[in-house]
């Protein structure tokens, strides 16, 4: 410690002593004199600056403040009645359970005024939902199925008005529900309709249509945008709306219910996509909103009929091969193998249509097999590509559960039949060189040249860049593009039931589906009358594969 240092240490501690000395002489009532503990001052350290060490350990620090969080405001009184109301069970009964919750979510986080009801009745806001709702027959929608409020209520209680804002509230959310395709399940009218409509969650809806500047414009938002449901929507506006022409009943049914299944499609179908539209027999590329290709197609029987649904295209096989399905397996295959004493003639029905058998993947001879005595859905039967496969030179995939795909086929002739219900259940392309070239150009910018260089060659598969959604679909009503709305045969007889379901006891009556095209007969065939007649199961396989299956 330096000299100066050292003196003015010293000089400090004198004058803190004198201090306290002069304290102790002052005090009156004491004789006992008590020194204050007083902390020293720091020892100056090396550099003469008094350390505080000792004083941060003299003092501890203090403890942090809780500051707790003011108490949330006390809800309107209104929206506390609607939670007491929302408990009823006698409300309940008759609501969505996924209503309910929407508004218990909804009201239960609300310290604002009620969204629809005032104390001189409903606002302005809810009069224009009120009467959008009371709308709902110009889109297709069933008025009666909405338990409205009246708009003139001016309920004083708020009791009383807890009630309108929940009962008007519930018809909002049924109403967003039915507009999205919601008011039926598709698969309640047939297991085929594998679609499920793009639903909101009702506290969403409440939440948007609270923010929205128009309560009206919201709800129409709602319904799908799609060019084809509001030309059908035109359609039946006029129909309605012309007191000339006398209303026929079931039209007016056809055109609700095919609006209903655009309710159950994607809201974004995309800007390059395609649509086989299965009573039509028709396939359709669209870009951009614009029908750019057309095509015939072929379609699933009665008994395998074609299901819709959406999915993406993923890749396009060039001289595929075929794996024979599980139905053409169990029906037509096993019958010619499992015929016990005919191993050669069993045998012969692989060689005549060039299908080679595999078991756990690997090649062996069907020669080896007690064909009567095994479980042939162990084992997979392929053929090879050639002018004589089924799927012929194109194969288009789009994966799903259904195992259904597009694809080429060697008879040509059977587009020229008018109903051409006639595939096990996959989609059979006219011209399908065109239709990949179209797509390949879309996603790879190949040329035609490039298309058929690919032919030129053997088995290959070309993955797509983008997937292009592929959306199977079932529309007896369809508008066409020069105006007007243009029907078609309802084949797997789905029309009637989805009435019933809309309804009811006032559904039209509805034409049975027509009767399945016969199927070109090949010149084999009809050298082998007496065979086919007689239901030999090798005949019968042969049919099944140069005939209606093919897929």
């Amino acid at each position: 410690m330096g000299g100066h240092s050292l003196r003015a240490f010293c000089l400090v501690q004198a004058l803190t002593l004198g201090v306290l000395l002069a304290g102790a002489v002052r005090a009156e009532d004491s004789h006992t004199v008590t020194l204050p503990v007083v902390p020293a001052p720091a020892a100056p350290s090396a550099t003469g600056v008094p350390s505080t060490d000792a004083q941060t350990s003299a003092e501890p620090a203090a403890a942090p403040q809780i500051v707790e969080p003011p108490p949330p405001p006390p809800p309107h009184p209104v929206v506390g009645a609607i939670g007491a109301q929302l408990a009823d069970p006698a409300l309940r009964k008759g609501a969505a359970d996924a209503d309910l919750a929407g508004l218990e979510a909804f009201y239960g986080e609300r310290t604002d005024p009620p969204l629809w009801i005032t104390d001189a009745g409903f606002s302005a806001k809810a009069q224009a939902a009120i009467k959008e709702i009371q709308d709902a027959a110009s889109w297709g929608l069933d008025l009666e199925a909405f338990d409205l409020p009246a708009a003139s209520d001016a309920p004083s209680s708020v009791e009383a008005q807890a009630a309108d804002e929940i009962k008007l509230a519930l018809a909002i959310l049924k109403y967003a529900r039915h507009a999205r395709g919601g008011r039926l399940t598709p698969s309640r009218v047939s297991p085929l309709f594998d679609q499920r409509p793009s639903l909101r969650k009702s506290e969403t809806v409440l939440t948007e249509i609270a923010a929205a500047d128009s309560a009206d414009a919201y709800l129409r938002s709602l319904h799908p945008k799609h060019p084809q449901f509001e030309q059908l929507r035109q359609e039946l506006l006029r129909t309605k709306g012309n007191p000339y022409e006398p209303v026929n009943e079931r039209d007016t049914q056809r055109l609700i219910l095919n609006m209903e299944r655009w309710r159950w499609l994607p809201p974004e179908l995309g800007s390059f996509h395609v649509w086989n539209n299965v009573p039509e027999f028709n396939a359709r590329v669209v870009k951009g909103g614009n029908v750019i290709y057309v095509e015939k197609t072929i379609v699933g029987q009665l008994k395998y009929a074609t299901p819709f649904f959406s999915a993406p295209m993923r890749s396009i096989v060039f001289h595929p091969e075929w794996v024979v399905p599980e139905t053409i397996l169990r029906e037509d295959l096993q019958p010619s193998l499992q015929q016990p004493g005919f191993f050669a003639s069993n045998t012969s029905v692989l060689q005549q249509h060039k299908l080679r058998v595999a078991y756990k993947g690997q090649p062996i001879d069907p020669n080896s097999v007690d064909w009567p005595n095994v479980n042939i859905r162990q084992y997979t039967f392929i053929q090879s590509p050639g002018p004589h496969n089924v799927l012929g030179k194109f194969k288009f995939n789009f994966p799903n559960k259904h195992a259904v795909y597009m694809h080429d086929t060697p008879q040509r002739e059977l587009f020229a039949e008018t109903v051409r219900t006639l595939s096990h259940g996959c989609i059979r392309v006219h011209q399908p060189d065109r239709f990949a070239t179209l797509l390949l150009a879309e996603d790879k910018g190949w040329s035609a040249e490039q298309v058929y260089k690919m032919l030129d060659g053997g088995n290959s598969t070309v993955n797509l860049n983008r997937a292009i959604p592929v959306h199977l679909t079932y529309f007896t009503a369809v508008a066409e593009e020069r105006g007007g709305v243009r029907t078609y045969a309802d084949i797997y007889g789905l029309d009637g039931p989805m009435a019933q379901e809309l309804f009811g006891s006032a559904a039209a009556s509805f034409p049975a589906p027509p009767p399945p095209a016969a199927s070109v007969v090949s010149q084999d065939q009809r050298r082998q009358p007496s065979r086919r007649a007689s239901g030999d199961p090798i005949a019968a396989f042969g049919s099944a594969i140069s005939g209606l299956f093919g897929n």
